[in-house]
């Protein structure tokens, strides 16, 4: 996956005499990933995917998308991408085929991509329906499917989750990672929430105050955090305890235990060995992981 759809070179943009929404974001999103692009409320992910559509220009820095410039291939660019950026455009007095039928004829699609796009987004019962009767997850999934009629390669959506109950949320994102696996559709999508996009992202980029701070696969984030997590250690005489493994790693101790840096569940055993070897009685070993949100909360929290 060494290929990228979306490459920036030190992305720069801010609003006339205002303070700079983006600082220098090289962004590389690869072909056939789903890459979540994360950061508090005004850290700049919208500015960044309006910029990749072309819809916000004086930005200093280059875009590439599909290997191409941005700047001198814009439609035939925007002909092989889909999009959502902020709130769906829909005419609330239609139903979902007649909303479908007129982005239809601007896409140029064939008359039966409509029936397709309905299956592949689950809204073939409803597609008489009026819109304004959808629910918020059924208007989301509509308007993924108003994205999906040109068979785009690639797929921008931004917050798609925001404001949908607990089953719109599954419903998106299960349908993201659908597209993802059957159609081979690149996916960047954005969010605040780190817990939803662990549920379904290859790769993740983390931005905050328009700097990208992280930037890799979610394994690679997933390593930061174990580097970051604990091993507690409660025994019948922690001081006798962390005589007999002061060799082993730099340790802490509070009131009630030994705290050691976790490394894995072998380490867990030889130390749970020695102890009880040593004589001692191990009441408990609790390897205590710090999750992807707290990571993400210390790396944003920190810069």
């Amino acid at each position: 996956m060494n290929e990228s759809i979306v490459q920036t070179d030190n992305l720069y943009f801010s609003f006339k005499a205002g303070q700079p929404i983006l600082n220098g974001i090289n962004m590389q999103v690869p072909k056939g990933s789903i890459y979540g692009f994360l950061g508090p409320n005004g850290a700049g992910k919208t500015t960044t995917l309006r910029l990749l559509l072309g819809l916000l220009s004086n930005h200093k820095g280059g875009i590439k998308i599909f290997g191409h410039h941005l700047a001198h291939h814009r439609i035939d660019i925007l002909k092989r991408l889909g999009s959502l950026v902020e709130q769906p455009s829909l005419y609330l007095h239609l139903t979902g085929y007649e909303n479908l039928e007129i982005y239809r004829l601007v896409y140029g699609c064939k008359k039966q991509r409509i029936n397709e796009v309905l299956e592949i987004v689950g809204l073939t019962t409803a597609l008489n329906k009026k819109t304004k009767q959808y629910s918020l997850g059924m208007k989301q999934r509509l308007a993924i499917a108003i994205a999906l009629l040109p068979q785009p390669e690639f797929l921008i959506l931004d917050e798609p989750t925001n404001g949908l109950d607990p089953n719109g949320i599954i419903e998106t994102r299960e349908l993201i990672k659908r597209l993802n696996k059957e159609f081979g559709t690149t996916v960047l999508v954005s969010s605040h929430i780190l817990a939803e996009v662990e549920k379904m992202a290859t790769h993740v980029g983390i931005i905050h105050k328009g700097n990208m701070l992280f930037q890799g696969t979610l394994k690679e984030l997933q390593l930061m955090q174990s580097s970051k997590s604990a091993l507690e250690i409660e025994t019948n005489d922690n001081n006798r305890a962390a005589a007999l493994l002061n060799d082993v790693a730099e340790l802490s101790q509070t009131d009630t235990t030994i705290i050691i840096p976790y490394k894995s569940k072998s380490q867990s055993a030889a130390i749970n060995r020695r102890l009880v070897e040593g004589g001692l009685e191990v009441y408990a070993l609790h390897p205590q992981h710090n999750d992807l949100e707290q990571l993400f909360m210390d790396i944003t929290s920190n810069n």
